[in-house]
């Protein structure tokens, strides 16, 4: 960068292409990272081991609300980019231990900067979802019932009334009202 546009944000140092070709987007580094570290999880448990390694056990119960699948599963994301580093040690049980490698301690401050701005920002963001919450609720209101009906039952797929109550199968649309058959066709195992 020039020494003339020091004070351009490094977003906006370069004009993306308009529009953004999807695969491109879907290939780039930075919405790489930020899915992972948009993801409901991730953040909170870098912030967490940031402090100090925990083990697994430890870091569960640390955090209301995640099962041990998604905890699992976020680790070893996290694990795989190279920002936290996995220990088994061989007692019994196996402890195993998690702690942030040099890369994930670097992730640290663009994350405690997009902390600190959420913050100082946290006001003005309630007030202009509080602004936009009455005027999507009052559009809503303004609705003709019979057009919010219409537009909730474009929605529902019909039913296959041939069964009893509490039975009901979804019909697909488009198919006729015979017997399900599998998608395989019949006597073709599964693959």
């Amino acid at each position: 960068m020039s020494g003339t546009h020091t004070d351009v944000p490094s977003v906006l140092a370069h004009e993306l292409p308009r529009p953004v070709p999807a695969d491109e987007f879907a290939a780039c580094p930075v919405s790489d990272v930020f899915r992972r570290v948009g993801d409901k999880w991730s953040m909170l448990l870098v912030i967490l081991l940031g402090g100090r390694p925990h083990r697994y056990n430890e870091l569960h119960r640390a955090v209301e609300g995640i099962s041990q699948r998604m905890l699992t599963r976020t680790l070893r994301g996290l694990e795989t980019d190279g920002l936290v580093w996995r220990e088994v040690r061989p007692t019994v049980p196996p402890a195993v231990e998690y702690g942030l490698t040099p890369l994930g301690r670097t992730l640290l401050e663009p994350l405690s900067a997009l902390a600190d701005w959420a913050v100082r920002h946290e006001a003005e963001i309630g007030e202009a979802r509080s602004r936009r919450a009455p005027a999507r609720e009052s559009r809503e209101a303004s609705e003709a019932p019979e057009a919010r009906e219409a537009s909730e039952d474009a929605g529902r797929a019909p039913y296959d009334t041939r069964h009893g109550p509490g039975q009901a199968r979804r019909a697909r649309p488009g198919a006729s009202a015979g017997p399900a058959r599998h998608p395989r066709g019949p006597g073709q195992a599964p693959t």
